[in-house]
């Protein structure tokens, strides 16, 4: 069977096909995701943002089409344990990735705050140029 199909039109299908999904279909399905849990982690070490994208798309549908074909096959009763075992896994594996992710973007988001000022009606002391912001003073004292 041909589970290359994406979006909702594809969701449809699967869906359609998952009441006499078989053993070896899921384990087709749950190949697909850990493949694309491994590209995605790889594409995470290489920091190549287009392939980050291709493949979080791509991880995306494919636990779309596994849990719809595991979920068919829990109400009928035939999920070998071991693939259930691997689904687990993988879903253990994303949002570990997941956790990462927030993680960086936390400390992204932390070092541009540190190296972008803050805008002066904000109360920042500094504008953006770096001299000090005293609305009304001259830098005299006067007593």
């Amino acid at each position: 069977m041909n589970f290359s199909t994406t979006g909702l039109a594809g969701t449809t299908a699967i869906s359609q096909l998952s009441a006499g999904v078989s053993a070896q279909e899921l384990e087709g399905m749950l190949a697909r995701v850990e493949q694309e849990l491994d590209a995605l982690g790889q594409a995470l070490i290489r920091r190549e943002s287009a392939a980050i994208d291709r493949h979080a798309g791509e991880l995306q549908r494919s636990l779309v089409q596994a849990l719809d074909g595991f979920s068919a096959a829990a109400r009928r009763g035939v999920v070998p344990p071991p693939l259930r075992n691997r689904l687990a896994r993988a879903g253990g594996q994303v949002a570990a990735q997941r956790e990462c992710l927030a993680r960086a973007t936390a400390a992204l988001d932390r070092a541009i705050d540190a190296m972008l000022p803050r805008d002066a009606t904000a109360g920042g002391v500094y504008t953006a140029q770096g001299a000090r912001s005293l609305s009304g003073s001259t830098g005299s004292a006067s007593a």
